[in-house]
């Protein structure tokens, strides 16, 4: 599956729905190629691992007592550190990040996650590397 994003639930943005596209056609241009006995090289990607899903502060009745920091709205993929601001209260009290490294999170504030008790989702960046790929069937 192919999940491109962020858009607003039931909403159809043209920008998004073309970068779907070009990434499926990606896909499939690397399967036609892969099947015609193409060889590609060893390579190395750059990819963010999911280590936890933080919920909102929240209080003994479960309720949500704290919303996103404005200076981590609008901020998914960019490096978070120790210290950096995560959550300001009702009260106006900031709730900073606390973490032995950098992470780096992604669907802060999703609407669609309110439900899961998800605020945002902590990943971790990390290197992935293949080794050369050809087709051994041709």
């Amino acid at each position: 599956g192919v999940e491109v994003g962020p858009q607003p639930q039931g909403v159809v943005r043209a920008d998004t729905l073309d970068k779907m596209r070009k990434i499926v056609k990606h896909g499939l241009d690397f399967v036609q190629l892969f099947n015609e006995g193409k060889e590609f090289p060893p390579c190395t990607i750059e990819v963010f691992k999911i280590m936890e899903k933080v919920d909102y502060p929240r209080n003994k009745n479960d309720e949500v007592i704290a919303i996103i920091h404005p200076k981590l709205q609008d901020q998914d993929w960019q490096p978070l550190n120790d210290g950096d601001p995560l959550f300001l209260t009702l009260d106006g009290e900031v709730i900073a990040y606390t973490g032995d490294c950098t992470v780096y999170p992604t669907f802060i504030n999703e609407a669609a996650y309110y439900e899961k008790k998800q605020a945002f989702v902590k990943t971790v960046k990390m290197k992935l590397t293949a080794k050369h790929v050809r087709c051994s069937v041709l």
